[in-house]
């Protein structure tokens, strides 16, 4: 589920008639400062993070003055949430509260209608409180009962003259979630104040990633539920998954710092959802942390894999790489293998990275992924499914100690390429009369004039019917633009080229904005 912070759903209310307090969204004390002075009374100012329990935080503050609305922001936006910061507060009016109501949309797969939750005592620990809640399932066209509603709040104690407020107040939370497809929207408190209004003081609001599309006026650019805004890394993941859906790619960044007691962070590449949480739990066992979750499952291709490992390994300060996840995936793990090859030879990894490739064709794929790492700085070690995470989250713990704990700087690695084959790109890649052929987000380069008889012949052998020979060197066997699609058999050519001693095709592949995210914005 995507997620919107609190001043955007407040918006889509207000836009809906639904009374808010004046405020407005900010990003440093200044601007705080100007906000508290234009709404001319006491303010609260609120952090802006997708967590619950943010006054417990301490993310909440109340503040008389313009001053002291400045320098609640200072401090607030010197915040972190988890081991993300807090980039923006919002500062609002305080309001005279009379009453606190619990007002929830919900989409109750069981029920498969939306549900509207209501209580009379909203607030803090609602959630403690849930033999309190009413459950209302409402018609998908016209919303809750308001005869139900209104029975419900002549049970309390709330001023009979603003229950009419009310009710319209929560067919209004239900119109909002359905226009703009929510999975969720909670306003706690809905509130009633001493002068006789009705304002939603705080709100919450998910929606369903499937709509996402749908809804570009809410400008969410990653269609997921995280627990923090997008960083630039995420959001260079999220646009290769949309740009190829062959298989699942999921990222998300964890940890950017090492806490205390830790041995370092780690790049993690998992292979299905079970899996991958029994060998974070190994890792962790084992005292490191995790710096991102990652999966690739389901089949994927190659360049998909490929990207995954590029992007992981963009993050900084790793001591090691793990990639591991379920013993019975589907796939066939030798195509994993390739992928994995070519970013930790195109990187140059210098890194431990120990790589669990259970499951079908694993003989073929730890074959292929410890041979074509052979000469690369860093240990590179495949395991099978029978190997268990346990097992290899010891052994990649003797490999970090053994490497006296690297730490890794992608940024160095880049600078450092460019003077020899076996980092980056070999020499021939760009040079004028190399051949080269367009794919989807990348190019295939050849060099067609370094190749004798017997590398054409290994390149028309391992090249899956793409290629054939004409007067002894390596030509296409079918239209250029047959090879979109065949990532994965390209980049298995070009590994198992570089397992047979020769470079004569390389896979360029795109990943936009990786590069700006090598250094410390990432």
């Amino acid at each position: 589920m995507a997620r919107l912070h609190e001043y955007q759903a407040k918006s889509l209310l207000r836009s809906h008639g639904l009374s808010v307090p004046i405020g407005e969204p900010v990003l440093s004390s200044a601007l705080a400062l100007d906000a508290a002075k234009r709404i001319g009374k006491p303010v609260v100012v609120k952090i802006q993070a997708w967590t619950t329990g943010r006054k417990a935080l301490g993310g909440v503050v109340f503040a008389e003055t313009p001053g002291a609305a400045a320098a609640a922001a200072e401090r607030l936006l010197a915040m972190k949430v988890g081991n993300f910061p807090v980039d923006q507060v919002l500062v609002e009016e305080q309001v005279s509260i009379a009453n606190e109501l619990f007002v929830s949309l919900i989409i109750d797969d069981a029920a498969r209608c939306p549900m509207i939750l209501l209580s009379v005592a909203g607030g803090t620990g609602v959630e403690d409180r849930a033999a309190e809640v009413h459950r209302l399932a409402c018609d998908i066209r016209s919303g809750p009962d308001r005869a139900k509603i209104l029975a419900i709040l002549g049970q309390s104690e709330m001023d009979v003259r603003l229950h009419g407020s009310l009710a319209d107040a929560v067919q209004t939370i239900f119109e909002v979630a359905k226009q703009y497809e929510a999975r969720s929207l909670e306003v706690n408190p809905l509130v009633t104040t001493t002068d006789g209004r009705v304002l939603a003081a705080d709100c919450r609001m998910t929606i369903d990633d499937c709509a996402v599309f749908r809804h570009d006026e809410l400008g969410i650019d990653i269609a997921r539920e995280l627990d923090h805004p997008p960083t630039p890394l995420e959001r260079v993941a999220y646009a290769v998954e949309q740009a190829d859906h062959r298989g699942t790619f999921y990222f998300a960044q964890l940890n950017t710092t090492v806490p205390s007691g830790s041995r370092g962070l780690v790049g993690f590449h998992g292979a299905g959802g079970g899996g991958s949480m029994m060998s974070m739990d190994a890792l962790v066992a084992e005292g490191f942390t995790i710096a991102n979750f990652c999966d690739t499952s389901g089949n994927p291709s190659v360049a998909k894999v490929y990207r995954a490992a590029r992007i992981i390994l963009s993050q900084h300060d790793l001591v090691g790489y793990f990639g591991s996840g379920s013993g019975v995936a589907s796939q066939e793990q030798f195509w994993s293998a390739y992928g994995l090859a070519k970013a930790f030879w195109e990187v140059g990894l210098s890194i431990p990275a120990v790589i669990r490739l259970g499951g079908n064709s694993e003989d073929r794929a730890v074959e292929i992924l410890e041979d074509a790492c052979r000469g690369l700085p860093g240990t590179v070690a495949a395991y099978r499914k029978n190997d268990t995470p346990k097992f290899i989250a010891e052994r990649f713990a003797e490999f970090v100690e053994q490497a006296g704990y690297p730490r890794w700087r992608p940024s160095s690695q880049i600078a450092a390429e460019k003077s020899s084959w076996n980092l980056r790109k070999p020499n021939f890649v760009g040079l004028p009369g190399t051949m080269v052929f367009p794919i989807p987000n990348g190019r295939v380069w050849m060099d067609r004039d370094g190749c004798d008889e017997a590398t054409t012949g290994l390149i028309v052998q391992l090249g899956c019917g793409l290629f054939t020979s004409e007067n002894g060197k390596p030509a296409l066997a079918v239209p250029a633009e047959e090879l979109a699609g065949k990532e994965s058999e390209l980049i298995a050519l070009e590994v198992e080229l570089r397992r047979a001693g020769t470079m004569a095709v390389f896979i360029e592949l795109d990943i936009p904005g990786l590069e700006t995210c090598h250094g410390d914005p990432c």
